[in-house]
């Protein structure tokens, strides 16, 4: 089977399979409307016809009904169209499964990009000692955080784990009664999640995926690249988000954070002491036994939250663990010791945190907190900061700051946001001590732009009482295309300040630096996002180096390309020396964690690919830009921002978006805790809009515009001047570029214009639907010149099945879509039609479910 080309692989076990367990499901009774599933097919049939003849879905689904239904009266039509969108989001669970089944069938887990490939070039390359050097020090991380992109509750995450294991036995009959099951299973939340409830979605992922995947890999260096010796490093760290975050996010308060830290350290002790009753079975050796009995007994206790004294940690574990390993090895011939092995490396990698909760909040905040903090203080006449503070320069702000220590009583403070901040930085304190300094010891300050807002956040901590040095690292958040440029003068002023140096040095002189790919494309667009990003990296690079510090870049990468997603292993392994590699380390999101760490064969295969471009970069290649390959870059990343940031002043902009799109549903779909933007304002403002909900609306549309749209016009002077054949050798020698263009290339694909090209015609945003439309039939031809290629992603061929098959799954969905907001606008023309618009409205919240979903192969 590993023989055929992967793409026949894929046709065997995806394509083929789903023909014939979709068949089955089809034909289900579980409805309360005959034949949902009969006819199901048949409008997939008409939506095809009807687009490819030029018609709108207005029409498609009016032909649909006349030429299928006898006279039905319109509820029978909206209730067979919510019918159908049900229908079509369990087809997308399925395809979820099977492919997720088919995973290690389709991919060759042993091979380019695997640990066992990088393994087998170093040692015919005679590098194993220099990738075993490299390995001492190099760790990837992965955060996961729970933007709402996609969230299946955690009934359907179960059934798509069952469903993944049924089909690779091929148990029919198991298939059939999941199948059922899923028909019947809600998937639409009547209410809003809290951060809490993501966090419990997502630590569904740790303990059923990463808690096996992640000491395969570990277990597999161990013993294959460092020869069984022990490693000091985890070499993979997890990190997590809900519960942490609060950008943006009222609903996370600190009880919720102590909350989720709790659950974090239950959910590993539970995982240890299932590991353990296990081991018990195994190790009836006297010595042995006991140790494993007394450490049994703790672990249950600690599992409890009611036992509150912590007097058990990571440390004591290993230390009884290791007692019990000296005693099988001396005394019983190290007889299943390997297992023994593995709890112990379990035990290091997660520690009692299971995954890092980092704390996140915006620099606005901070700020107001803080300026609400020094007056507090001074009017109580605490002389914790200068009298004169207010009238300091920055410069002179940024140095009094070095300065502060103390314990801040939060009930002295008078403003909420101020009680707020200081009592989450309280919150670290509290989790280090239950779940170790892992448990939570990175602040992050989104939207930061200045040296000032990381000194506040630094002064803030260090008025929380921490004994000794601060166990937290400050790592400031650059998101826009400014914020990027003004990087390295924030930083360098941060390492020339000698409190801010002295605790680098305490942090073992590393600086973690967080870079937004989200709201950059969001802000700058595509081209000028990613290069920004890529110069910014280089400067801080630099300027990091100057002062000896190791420099570590935290990238928040949303699912598709216009979030910073596509193809994230090609992505680093192209960066070359000029940009810190010691770590990679990036957010997963939405259906990024579900397509790419699903399930642990696909877990384990992205995570070495991750671990692998580290590598790659590091040893194998040195993919470095020379001056006329920058000189293009920065003229084509120019032109292109210039392009979008006049598409995003053009005055229909906005409204095309608000009238047009799925935008203002996006808060209503209760698929994740956070508002859909930053304000509470009634109009919309672009500064407050959030990137998901700007990028998804696009999506929806199928016109992904933040993933391409000023690209084609950028390479277009290159062509008219005559210059093309410079960008295809710059295309052919680069690493970088080339990656940037397919991941471009993959937005491109998941375009289908057919389905809004009835918005040529109206009279308020004809002309803007057109530049659109121009925008992308210059990209898409370019690129296609660029590359040599007659159809986009031709070179990555399952990557492209998977993604139309998809697509075609969801044609009908998008149809019925687009014929509800049609709906809706001529609604809205009259007064007397709210109970209509009610039914229309929902009926657009409840198809963005499906059509997200179904979006998940997009990083």
């Amino acid at each position: 089977m590993s023989d055929l080309p992967k793409l026949s692989r894929f046709n065997d076990n995806v394509l083929s399979k789903y023909q014939i367990y979709n068949s089955i499901f089809t034909t289900l009774p579980f409805d309360t409307i005959d034949n949902t599933g009969v006819l199901l097919p048949l409008l997939h049939k008409v939506c095809e016809k009807g687009f490819a003849l030029g018609k709108n879905p207005t029409e498609i689904i009016e032909h649909f009904f006349k030429k299928y239904q006898e006279n039905p009266t319109e509820q029978e039509k909206t209730d067979l169209l919510f019918k159908f969108i049900q229908y079509i989001e369990r087809q997308v669970v399925l395809f979820d499964a099977i492919e997720d089944a088919a995973f290690p069938a389709v991919n060759n887990m042993d091979g380019v990009g695997t640990l066992r490939g990088s393994k087998e070039s170093a040692t015919l390359n005679n590098k194993k000692e220099e990738l075993k050097a490299y390995l001492e020090d190099f760790k990837v991380r992965v955060v996961l955080t729970a933007h709402p992109t996609q969230f299946y509750p955690g009934s359907v995450l179960g059934i798509i784990t069952d469903l993944d294991e049924a089909i690779q036995r091929d148990d029919l009959l198991l298939i059939k009664k999941l199948l059922a099951q899923l028909g019947k299973t809600p998937f639409y939340k009547k209410t809003k999640p809290t951060p809490f409830d993501e966090a419990v979605s997502l630590v569904w992922y740790l303990e059923h995926v990463f808690y096996h995947s992640v000491p395969k890999i570990y277990n597999y260096i161990q013993n294959n690249i460092y020869d069984g010796n022990p490693m000091d490093n985890e070499i993979i760290d997890l990190g997590f988000w809900p519960g942490g975050d609060r950008d943006g996010n009222p609903f996370v308060t600190t009880e919720i954070t102590l909350n989720v830290a709790e659950r974090l350290r239950q959910s590993v002790l539970r995982n240890y002491y299932r590991d353990v009753r296990r081991l018990k079975r195994r190790f009836t050796f006297d010595g042995v036994q006991e140790i494993l009995a007394r450490i049994e007994k703790r672990l249950y206790k600690h599992v409890v939250r009611s036992y509150s004294k912590v007097n058990f940690s990571q440390k004591i574990l290993l230390e009884e663990l290791s007692a019990a390993r000296e005693i099988i090895s001396t005394k019983h011939q190290s007889l299943f010791i390997e297992e023994l092995d593995d709890f112990i490396n379990k035990v290091r990698i997660f520690g009692f945190h299971f995954a890092t909760l980092d704390i996140r909040q915006d620099s606005r905040v901070h700020h107001a907190a803080f300026t609400q903090i020094v007056k507090d203080l001074q009017s109580i006449g605490d002389t914790t900061f200068p009298k004169n503070y207010n009238n300091l320069s920055e410069e002179d702000k940024v140095e009094a700051l070095s300065l502060i220590k103390g314990s801040i009583d939060p009930s002295k403070l008078t403003e909420k946001i101020s009680v707020d901040t200081i009592e989450s930085m309280y919150a670290l304190k509290e989790i280090q001590k239950r779940n170790g300094e892992r448990g939570a010891n990175r602040y992050i300050i989104s939207n930061n732009q200045t040296a000032l807002n990381v000194m506040q956040t630094f002064a803030m901590l260090n008025l929380c009482g921490f004994e000794n040095e601060l166990p937290v690292d400050v790592i400031p958040l650059f998101e826009t295309v400014e914020d990027l440029i003004n990087a390295e003068d924030v930083m360098r002023t941060l390492y020339a300040n000698r409190a801010y140096r002295y605790h680098l040095e305490k942090r073992k002189n590393k600086q973690t630096i967080m870079l937004g790919f989200s709201d950059g494309t969001k802000d700058g667009g595509y081209l000028m996002a990613n290069w920004g990003i890529f110069k910014a990296k280089e400067a801080l690079t630099k300027v990091s180096r100057e002062f000896d510090i190791e420099v570590i870049f935290f990238d928040g990468r949303g699912g598709p390309p216009a979030r910073g997603g596509g193809k994230t292993h090609a992505f680093y392994a192209s960066l070359g020396p000029t940009i810190e590699d010691k770590e990679i380390q990036l957010t997963i999101q939405g259906q990024t964690i579900s397509s790419n760490f699903g399930t642990k064969a696909s877990s384990q295969y992205n995570l070495e690919q991750l671990l692998s471009s580290g590598i790659k970069n590091d040893i194998f290649t040195k993919d470095q830009l020379n001056d006329k390959h920058r000189e293009l870059m920065e003229d084509l990343a120019a032109n292109s921002y210039q392009t979008y940031v006049d598409f995003k002043k053009h005055p229909k902009f906005l409204p095309y978006l608000e009238k047009m799109s799925t935008l203002k549903y996006y808060a209503k779909t209760n698929i994740g805790s956070r508002p859909s933007k930053r304000s509470n304002s009634a109009t919309l403002d672009f500064s407050a809009l959030r990137a998901i909900p700007f990028v998804g609306s696009w999506s929806q549309l199928k016109q992904n515009v933040p993933g391409f749209f000023g690209v084609g016009t950028a390479l277009k002077k290159y062509e008219d001047e005559g210059k093309f054949d410079e960008i295809v050798d710059f295309y052919n020698a680069s690493d970088f570029f080339r990656t940037l263009l397919e991941n471009s290339m993959m937005s491109l694909t998941k375009s289908f214009f057919g389905l809004t090209a009835y918005m040529s015609e109206d009279p308020e945003f004809g002309a803007f639907w057109n530049i659109i439309h121009d925008e992308y039939k210059t990209t898409k031809r370019l690129l296609l010149k660029l590359a040599g290629h007659t159809e986009l992603m031709e070179n990555f061929p399952v990557g492209k099945a998977s993604i139309e098959m998809r697509e075609q799954i969801v044609l009908p969905l998008l149809t019925i879509q687009q014929f509800a907001l049609k709906q809706i606008q001529e609604l809205q023309k009259n007064e007397g039609n709210e109970k209509e618009l009610e039914i229309y409205e929902k009926m657009v919240m409840r198809s963005l479910f499906g059509n997200i979903n179904a979006s998940r192969n997009s990083a």
